[in-house]
């Protein structure tokens, strides 16, 4: 496990300094545990990850896939050390082995009930306390898991998907793919001409402090998605980045950049709108994180 932290805005390896508003909020709690101090009978070991401190947010990014278990370990410990203020908030970023997960909104029809079917490529099938329906995770697909305490930055679950739906948004757009918003369908869409979903939402909030969270798909096999309904949609169609773009991106480049992108709009004046759409409205964000309406 490295010990050094990847700044993206260093472009260096470099040690942790507690400064600004990271310091002062250190000063309020007891040292923050490091990463290595949270394994123990129920995380024995976590593949290489870096990390990097952006004002009140600990980064930890993890180079190799993260089984599902491990990382749910993770965040059950982080949240736990978050609510009793023995850690600031935190994102971890990573892929998965292959994973179907089901939410507590799944229906058998959205994964047809058949275990078996789903676990014959060598697919883990877990059920998970989270929103939503029934999604599948592998390498290729990005996961965002944060851990915050949402009054610091949102004013309930509506304004925090909008602005964990930017972060992916953002990035899209720095390879010139347009996000969208399909109001009553949380995530992010792609128009082929018809909305194609690449981005997932699926977030719990618990005490205050968030569980769960995003993901991206970049490069990864898609075929998984075809035995289940995605999200609970029968009408669902999947694609990634690299299927829109027909051209090659670096996975490890993308996940840099939806840790920036996350640490700019987490730290920044970008507030949600007033979330009034009717559902069915496509929704664009402007470059200055407004919404721009497209019927």
């Amino acid at each position: 496990m490295t010990s050094a932290v990847w700044s993206p805005w260093l472009r260096v390896p470099s040690t942790i300094t507690h400064s600004g508003r990271f310091q002062h909020f250190v000063a309020l709690m007891d040292q923050p545990a490091s990463l290595s101090c949270l394994i123990g009978p129920t995380i024995p070991t976590l593949p290489s990850f870096d990390s990097l401190c952006h004002h009140d947010v600990l980064i930890h990014i993890f180079s190799d896939p993260v089984p599902y278990l491990t990382a749910w370990n993770l965040q059950s410990r982080l949240h736990h050390e978050r609510l009793h203020d023995r850690q600031p908030d935190a994102l971890l970023i990573l892929e998965h082995l292959p994973v179907y997960t089901l939410g507590r909104r799944t229906r058998p029809s959205d994964w047809g009930g058949n275990e078996a079917a789903l676990r014959e490529n060598g697919a883990e099938l877990l059920h998970v306390n989270r929103g939503g329906s029934v999604t599948f995770h592998g390498p290729g697909q990005i996961v965002l898991y944060p851990i915050l305490k949402v009054a610091q930055y949102a004013t309930g679950p509506r304004q925090l998907v909008w602005l964990l739906e930017e972060v992916i948004i953002r990035v899209l757009a720095y390879w010139s793919l347009a996000g969208i918003r399909v109001v009553g369908k949380p995530g992010v869409w792609v128009l082929l001409p018809h909305p194609q979903k690449i981005g997932f939402v699926g977030i719990r909030i618990q005490r205050g402090v968030t569980l769960h969270g995003i993901s991206l798909n970049v490069d990864l096999n898609l075929s998984p998605f075809l035995r289940i309904q995605p999200c609970g949609l029968a009408d669902c169609s999947v694609t990634s980045m690299t299927a829109v773009s027909q051209r090659a991106i670096p996975v490890d480049t993308v996940k840099k950049q939806l840790a920036q992108s996350f640490a700019a709009i987490f730290s920044s004046s970008v507030r949600p709108p007033r979330l009034d759409m009717k559902d069915g409205e496509y929704v664009h964000p402007s470059l200055e994180g407004a919404l721009c309406r497209n019927y």
